[in-house]
């Protein structure tokens, strides 16, 4: 008699950002479909680029140039997708609890992405716009152009005064699209644009500190030379429906009130809910993972993108939540992935390969360090959609890229 076929291994992804696509996408070129199954859980059923929501939110870039069917990417044959909303993992269990149901596990990664931190300020959740998903974007675009409306009714410049909460790079990449908007809004709503008012509030000192002082210097020239007025070591105090309530982070000066129409909130993110209401341990709801990006005590479980927490040995910091790290980590959980299945023990640690960052500045500006080279203005520029391209022909291959990249090839 012959013996019992092994039943297949079932593999499950939550969450198709950057990197849980990535996982996907390279598990199904390495595993056959008799070796595992492989399914992939995601809120929606298309994906967004993140790193081009601040495009959309400024109104410089239609909602549906950042976003593609999943299915479009995804081996039929090998790979199921599930379009649901994970309310809880029962680590113990092996078990997902969907908005729909539960799902059972052999391997789990976890790659939800992230929430907005608020970090307690009183009315920020009711009163402040978070750069979070599409439609978040789109809803801040639509806000945004209300509230111009608003001015040509009242003539309040209330309505034409925008907060930004937080210099980093949400932050900053957020003001140069909104900079180069603003003709367009003021022409379309006849407004002077000597009218409108831009604010940025940092309660840090320093400005974009992921960057050398020669380029954060540049890019704050550049967006003060484009009318933005930049309120350094300062805090949001209070989120108000007219306004936000600020003062020195050291205070040394008494709160006072910038009466706004809109409150843009980009000061940080923490790892998904879902992380906290599973019970892992965590910080700020991203969990601290092994090297092979596995949790501690749950070999079957990895963590990759915003919910995991790495230390750079270099500078003894975590390494920030970006898609860069996000995808990098997608192709070691793959590998190690491809290991387990094969009854291989030796999983291979996670190196971040850091090939540089470019924060852009508007359509055509930027600064940024690529593979330590500094660059900054259309080089730059020029640079940044290279990097918006290749995250797109990583994932998706060429076909993606002609369809939805930053360089069009075809009128």
């Amino acid at each position: 008699m012959r013996g019992k076929k092994a039943l297949k291994k079932k593999i499950v992804v939550l969450g198709a950002g950057y990197g849980g696509l990535m996982t996907v996408t390279r598990l199904q070129k390495q595993l056959k479909a008799q070796e595992a199954e492989i399914i992939l859980i995601n809120k929606h059923h298309y994906h967004y680029e993140t790193t081009w929501l601040h495009e959309v939110s400024a109104g410089t870039l239609e909602p549906e140039r950042v976003r593609y069917d999943i299915k479009r990417v995804l081996n039929r044959n090998k790979v199921t997708f599930i379009e649901g909303e994970v309310q809880v993992i029962k680590k113990d269990e092996h078990k997902v609890i969907l908005d729909q149901g539960e799902i059972t596990y052999d391997y789990l990664v976890v790659a939800l992405g992230s929430n907005s931190e608020t970090f307690g300020i009183e009315g920020l959740k009711d009163y402040g716009l978070a750069i979070t998903d599409v439609n978040a974007a789109r809803r801040i675009r639509e806000h945004i152009e209300q509230q111009f409306a608003m001015y040509t009714k009242e003539q309040n410049e209330k309505y034409v005064t925008i907060v930004v909460g937080g210099a980093g790079f949400t932050g900053i990449e957020f003001l140069g699209e909104l900079t180069n908007q603003i003709p367009n809004l003021c022409e379309k709503y006849n407004i002077p644009q000597e009218s409108i008012r831009i604010i940025c509030v940092e309660a840090g000192s320093v400005f974009l500190p992921q960057f050398d002082r020669e380029l954060a210097d540049y890019a704050l020239s550049y967006l003060e030379h484009k009318g933005v007025q930049f309120y350094l070591g300062t805090m949001v105090q209070k989120a108000l429906k007219d306004g936000v309530i600020i003062g020195k982070k050291n205070g040394e000066e008494e709160p006072y009130k910038i009466e706004a129409g809109t409150l843009i909130w980009s000061a940080g993110v923490r790892g998904n809910s879902v992380i906290v209401n599973s019970g892992f341990e965590h910080i700020r709801g991203r969990v601290e993972v092994n090297l092979d990006l596995t949790v501690p005590g749950y070999p079957n479980i990895f963590m990759i993108g915003d919910c995991s927490y790495i230390i750079n040995k270099e500078n003894n910091r975590p390494y920030p939540p970006t898609a860069q790290i996000a995808m990098q980590q997608g192709v070691t959980c793959a590998r190690n992935l491809v290991k387990l299945v094969k009854g291989q023990a030796d999983l291979e640690d996670f190196v971040f390969d850091d090939k540089g960052t470019v924060c852009s500045l508007g359509e055509d500006n930027a600064i940024g360090v690529v593979y330590g080279k500094k660059l900054k203005g259309t080089t730059a520029s020029v640079m940044k959609k290279v990097v918006d391209d290749r995250a797109l022909f990583l994932i998706g291959g060429t076909s993606l890229v002609l369809k939805k990249g930053k360089f069009k090839f075809f009128s």
